[in-house]
């Protein structure tokens, strides 16, 4: 059942498995729901984690119209939702565009958050340059197939049916145009001032980071003193095309880190 957070102007759609020990908030990137976390959410609540799935505002079950949608908004809603579960310091994984958000967030209010993941971080002035939203869901919607280069999984049909149909509710395709414009300076100025583990998780084809991928991975780890994985296979989507290596990857990290405070 999906629950909301409510914040001025608006409010936050979000799932919660209510289950007992460290929390996560999983956050999805340009133009996607919180079902993006679909294989991850599972694995990390078998592995014993609160795990908590949300979608960003102006898209899935989230409200749309606001004014703002730029990083630092959004960083403001991912710490509304933290202290509205008052369960501790949270960890965040964060893909794409919202793993800038996610920085810019733990800079400004460290002790909300134990950790971040950032998955394909935009972090840097110009990330995400070679994205356009277009006049039409049909115009991203495309661009979104492409950035799976390697064999689409079998799901893939059903995911792009489900992406198109939330991106075609009244102001979600504005949401995701003033999100591409707004572009990643505030996560960019915000990396210095992290003090909270990090970890990068990077795929090795994914286009939007130019021939070498794993460069921007590395650049991203020593701004944050992170560590850096790079999943050779994957494309934008690491947490879907390559859901097990991701997993192993993020759990061991959340599960160190967790290990420290609750020891």
């Amino acid at each position: 059942m999906t629950d909301y957070v409510e914040y001025d102007g608006g409010r936050i759609a979000y799932d919660d498995n209510g289950a007992e020990g460290p929390l996560v908030v999983c956050v999805p990137g340009l133009g996607n729901t919180r079902t993006a976390y679909r294989f991850l959410a599972a694995d990390l609540a078998e592995s014993g984690f609160r795990v908590v799935t949300c979608d960003l505002r102006g898209t899935g079950e989230s409200s749309a119209g606001e004014r703002e949608y730029g990083q630092p908004a959004l960083a403001g809603d991912l710490r509304a939702l933290v202290r509205h579960l008052d369960a501790g310091p949270a960890f965040v994984v964060a893909h794409s565009n919202a793993a800038g958000a996610a920085v810019v967030a733990a800079a400004a209010e460290a002790e909300l958050f134990d950790g971040l993941v950032l998955v394909a971080p935009f972090a840097r002035a110009g990330a995400g340059a070679g994205l356009r939203a277009g006049r039409f869901v049909r115009s991203w919607t495309r661009q979104w197939a492409g950035l799976f280069p390697a064999e689409k999984p079998d799901e893939f049909p059903e995911w792009k049916k489900e992406l198109t149909a939330s991106l075609k509710e009244p102001g979600h395709l504005a949401a995701l145009r003033a999100m591409i414009g707004a572009g990643a300076e505030a996560a960019a100025a915000a990396l210095p001032g992290l003090t909270v583990p990090v970890q990068v998780v990077m795929g090795g084809m994914d286009a939007l980071f130019g021939p070498d991928p794993l460069t921007e991975a590395e650049w991203i780890g020593e701004q944050t003193r992170g560590e850096v994985v790079l999943i050779d296979t994957a494309g934008h989507y690491p947490m879907l095309d390559r859901p097990s290596e991701v997993t192993a990857a993020v759990v061991p990290f959340l599960a160190r880190v967790a290990s420290r405070r609750f020891a």
